[in-house]
């Protein structure tokens, strides 16, 4: 029975990073690690806190919320892409996401997209959606996705298959170029097309 916190925290990781972010639960995690659900939400308020234990998270993203909104939708898009590059530039969370979905898969061999995936839907339920329903910007969900899937797909080129020029290309020039196509997502003078 794993009841010590690194017992837990084995077992979220090893969950988060089989079934995604979304669908773990703090009962799956006890489960899992063989415990009572209480003693996991007297270990970690919520699975926010426990998701950042698991993925050895130097910080905890979703307190970073009030930062990106304060300031109001202007300028939304270039903090939300420095603030998932610096998350991602991270070279512990890299490392640890990467043994930990090799180690899912079983085979030693780590998918760029599968290493990410539970960083992704941590960051994209627990940081954009929020700070975008706080914004009250229209279709949040949906932009907050698409918005997700694409910062996704440059952290998976730029630090997970190391994709030329992607790879190698400054951050503030990689920010410069990325930023106004998550602007433009977030406007909400710019409905979605139906």
């Amino acid at each position: 029975m794993a009841s010590d916190p690194s017992g837990i925290v084995n077992a979220a990781r090893e969950a988060f990073m089989s079934s995604g972010y979304a669908r773990v639960t703090l009962k799956s995690i006890a489960a899992a690690a063989g415990v009572a659900p209480t003693v996991v939400t007297n270990l970690y308020n919520n699975k926010e806190a426990l998701f950042a234990a698991a993925m050895s998270l130097p910080f905890d993203p979703q307190k970073a919320i009030p930062a990106l909104v304060a300031p109001g939708i202007e300028g939304l898009g270039e903090r939300l892409v420095r603030s998932t590059l610096n998350l991602a530039a991270d070279e512990k969370i890299r490392t640890e996401l990467s043994k930990a979905a090799g180690a899912v898969q079983g085979n030693g061999m780590t998918s760029a997209f599968g290493a990410i995936k539970p960083l992704s839907d941590y960051f994209q339920t627990e940081v954009v959606d929020r700070a975008l329903v706080l914004l009250g910007i229209p279709d949040a969900r949906l932009r907050g996705a698409l918005i997700s899937s694409y910062l996704s797909g440059v952290i998976a080129y730029r630090y997970f298959l190391n994709i030329e020029p992607i790879a190698s290309i400054g951050e503030d020039q990689l920010v410069a170029m990325i930023s106004p196509m998550v602007q433009n997502l977030l406007d909400p003078t710019k409905p979605l097309p139906t």
